[in-house]
């Protein structure tokens, strides 16, 4: 299993350049939101009740306490917020037997970071089983630091996961940047203080001061990062579509 303890021995790089990159997973490193979807679907449907594509985007990126709790809500299915973790959590693990997949982009970008011996932290709201299982796809000896949503008292959208991930590193969150794929995980990663890149998957992200967007991992490279963490802080730079 993989600790989610303090990075021993990590040396935090000198220069302009980012002193951590924190990564989620979900959505982007690994294509599993429609996993998760396919998941809910599943067991509501096994309660009796089809959710409508319009609460996908409610729930994506978010905690599952949160989007557990909103889709009884909107069901009205009888099930407690306890039972209902644990069903989805064991539907999700289910759909992973057959495999991973990786975002295009998602090997390359870390093998990158990995070469230049940039310190990467993984930081998701997924539980730890979850975690650990698609490390087993991802490589656990790319990252420093793991961070699971059910660690923490609060996780995305508040800044605890990416402070507590900059803590173990040992890093400034002002200098450390955050790629991710959700609102609800820029949200987290922003009030934290980190630079963010972010990638849209279901969701569309709005463009915001500071806030860089790119299409797809394929565009993230170490080149970019290192851009993004030298520019000056938000207030005063607007937003940017890089290579549109």
């Amino acid at each position: 299993m993989t600790s989610s303890l303090s990075a021993v021995d990590t040396a935090l790089p000198a220069g302009p350049g980012p002193q951590a990159v924190l990564l989620d997973m979900d959505g982007t490193l690994v294509d599993t939101e429609g996993f998760w979807w396919d998941a809910e679907c599943e067991v509501f449907e096994a309660l009796g009740h089809q959710l409508a594509e319009e609460h996908r985007e409610v729930v994506v990126g978010g905690p599952m306490t949160r989007s557990a709790g909103y889709l009884i809500e909107v069901t009205g299915a009888d099930i407690t917020l306890d039972e209902l973790r644990l069903l989805l959590n064991a539907t999700f693990l289910r759909r992973l037997e057959a495999g991973v997949p990786l975002m295009p982009g998602a090997r390359r970008l870390l093998t990158e970071l990995a070469a230049h011996r940039v310190p990467t932290a993984l930081v998701s709201a997924s539980h730890r089983t979850v975690i650990d299982r698609i490390l087993g796809s991802l490589g656990p000896e790319y990252f420093a630091v793991t961070v699971a949503g059910d660690e923490l008292p609060r996780t995305k959208p508040h800044p605890d996961p990416y402070l507590t991930a900059a803590t173990r590193l040992g890093a400034d969150p002002a200098r450390c940047v955050a790629v991710e794929d959700t609102a609800t995980g820029v949200a987290s990663a922003e009030a934290a203080g980190c630079r963010v890149v972010a990638v849209p998957s279901v969701a569309p992200i709005p463009a915001a001061d500071g806030r860089t967007l790119v299409r797809t991992l394929e565009e993230v490279d170490l080149a970019l990062l290192r851009e993004v963490a030298a520019a000056p802080a938000p207030g005063g730079t607007p937003a940017r579509t890089v290579r549109p």
